[in-house]
């Protein structure tokens, strides 16, 4: 059966495969993948990786994606497997015709056509017409390597000079203007090429398929870019420049950045931010955020400090909101006035540009600026006008869970908006009705020295362990990535220690990673235990909340972890870490390094504080 490529991919992004596979596998979370025993060989350690878009087991190599999985684990065919699939995800498998299988035949066609392009391109830029190019390349700063990782080429100065260079390899006319190398022509007019005395650079699909082509024109003409037409292998909306490059990046652990334009992207590449991608031309659409996603849960959008960045920041912020989940958002990053990634990078290296990083924004703080920003002022009605947007906005996100942690942080912003700041303190020799003076002019009483109650280390310890243990009750899906690191606590005697070994011993057998599940285990072994990780839920850190993100999730169970171990013996574990990934090479022990590196640097910062506590 001949099925659309574009039917295909849809079908893919509308079934999430850890869901697909937890039918029938145990699966854990292990850092942003999941982890379980291979259903297609007997084991009994884990080695099968779920990742966002396919599944690989490191023991007997069995590797695939939705489609894959349900032939391999069903035994079925492959209509029968996309058949099955398109049902649950709701859609309609398109009937296979003649005329289809012509175009996938004129695709695979274009994708040579494509490739030889590409090639021609770059044999210019190395041809002495091509030599303004190559020398704007290099003063622009890019090395020879660059040039050559990403393809960029040199169109030629005449027009016909692309057709005349594919004609030995039987390519003619009639497929370059298919392939949106050249534009039809006008009445009786020849086809004309698109590109001409500019800068090459080549789009590639996610799999690394050359699917159009970018042109910069050298001086001031205008327009300064030309991007390929809309045609059957490109899709402006769906596809983001350098989108291969990132996904291998990202992969590996590097943030997923979106910047305007092709030179910021290679320029970020160059200085060793490998998961930075462009929209080709066009604002961002849902169809991209969907595939930023599927690189990674959270996002950097990077915009210029003007009206203009703003303004694109905001539109990125409301498209965004109707796709959020607790697994899905978005960070934001503001550029100094007049820098864009490229020229920040020239001038003050990788360094100042990873300090915008650092300071990235998340989404609610962009919303709430945004909406303060479309209802001014300080009236009742002002205040009224806002509040009621921003109790809207909260309500477009469809999670109920993520939703309700949207309006409190909203509404805490616009209440701390809101308050008065507090008057100076009145000192005691104050002049009568001045700052100290009490009810008719008298002077104020004298503040109560009354002794502060010590500070016992003991119970610190205890709370220490109770939020420490509160989190992974809230969020059993850790055990995945941290069961080692939590039995090498010493927690305190008592009922820490207790609940410790209870929850090590419930995910050595439980079949459901859940928080209820979990709680019904402790209610039954240790309710007393159980009580006292709930007792007072607001002394508890925001983590310990079943609606939060996961990324808070993480930071917060290691900030509690790194209290108990000190630094020297988060440098052990971070040699013991070391030692494990080089030897098994394994997504949990890269996880577990990355994690502890984290720590130790926030430690050595003196970043260590307790953030996003009760409310």
């Amino acid at each position: 059966m001949s099925l659309p490529p574009n039917f295909l991919e849809e079908l893919r992004l509308r079934t999430p495969l850890a869901p697909l596979i937890g039918r029938g596998v145990k699966l854990a979370r292990a850092g942003r993948q999941w982890r379980g025993c291979c259903p297609f060989h007997g084991e009994k350690s884990p080695s099968f990786y779920v990742y966002d878009d396919h599944y690989h087991c490191f023991g007997c190599g069995a590797h695939g994606d939705a489609i894959a999985y349900v032939m391999q684990s069903q035994g079925a065919t492959f209509p029968e497997a996309v058949e099955r699939l398109a049902a649950e995800a709701g859609l309609e498998v398109p009937k296979a015709t003649p005329q289809q299988a012509r175009r996938e035949a004129r695709q695979r066609d274009l994708h040579g056509v494509m490739q030889a392009a590409a090639e021609a391109f770059q044999r210019r830029l190395r041809l002495p017409e091509g030599r303004a190019g190559l020398d704007y390349l290099l003063r622009r700063g890019l090395s020879e390597e660059t040039i050559r990782r990403f393809g960029l080429g040199w169109s030629g100065a005449g027009r016909g000079t692309l057709a005349a260079d594919l004609k030995p390899l039987d390519i003619e006319v009639p497929q370059l203007v298919e392939a949106g190398l050249m534009r039809p022509g006008e009445g009786d007019s020849p086809p004309a090429d698109l590109f001409f005395n500019r800068v090459m650079f080549p789009i590639r699909d996610r799999r690394g398929r050359i699917i159009s082509f970018g042109g910069r024109v050298l001086g001031d003409a205008q327009p300064k870019y030309v991007n390929g037409p809309e045609t059957e292998l490109f899709s402006k909306r769906r596809n983001l420049y350098a989108a291969d490059l990132a996904r291998e990046a990202a992969f590996r652990g590097a943030p997923v950045l979106v910047v305007e334009g092709y030179m910021d992207v290679i320029a970020l590449h160059q200085a060793g931010f490998g998961g930075a991608v462009a929209p080709l031309g066009t604002a961002l659409t849902e169809e991209q955020l969907a595939e930023l996603w599927r690189l990674s849960p959270q996002p950097l959008l990077c915009f210029d400090g003007d009206k203009a960045g703003a303004r694109a920041a905001a539109r990125a912020a409301e498209l965004a909101l109707p796709l959020l989940s607790p697994e899905r958002s978005l960070g934001f990053v503001t550029l100094p006035p007049g820098e864009d990634p490229d020229t920040l990078v020239a001038r003050g290296g990788p360094a100042a540009f990873r300090a915008l990083l650092e300071a990235a924004r998340p989404l609610s703080a962009v919303l709430y600026g945004m909406l303060a920003e479309k209802h001014p002022g300080t009236t009742p009605e002002a205040r009224a006008a806002l509040r009621h947007a921003l109790e809207a906005a909260a309500g477009t996100i469809p999670d109920k869970f993520l939703a309700g942690e949207y309006r409190r942080t909203l509404l805490d912003t616009f209440f701390a908006s809101g308050r008065r700041p507090a008057p100076a303190a009145r000192q005691p020799w104050a002049p009568r009705g001045g700052a100290g003076a009490g009810r008719g002019g008298r002077p104020a009483a004298p503040a109560l020295n009354l002794p502060r109650p010590g500070i016992d280390p003991g119970h610190v310890r205890q709370e220490q362990a109770r939020c420490l243990l509160a989190i992974t009750l809230a969020h059993p899906w850790l055990l995945g990535e941290v069961e080692e690191a939590l039995a090498s606590l010493e927690l305190p005697g008592g009922m820490a220690r207790g609940l410790q070994r209870a929850m090590l011993a419930w995910h050595g057998g439980a079949e459901r990673l859940e928080a209820a599940a979990l709680a019904d285990h402790l209610e039954k072994t240790d309710p007393e235990g159980l009580a006292w990780l709930r007792h007072s839920p607001r002394m508890l850190p925001a983590a310990a909340r079943e609606a939060a993100l996961p990324q808070l999730v993480t930071q917060q169970w290691w900030y509690f972890f790194g209290r108990f171990r000190g630094e020297e013996a988060l440098l052990a574990e971070r040699e013991a870490a070391a030692r494990d990934f080089a030897a098994t090479g394994s997504e949990a022990a890269q996880t577990r390094l990355i994690r502890l590196n984290e720590l130790l640097a926030a430690q050595r910062r003196g970043e260590m504080e307790e953030e996003g506590w009760g409310g």
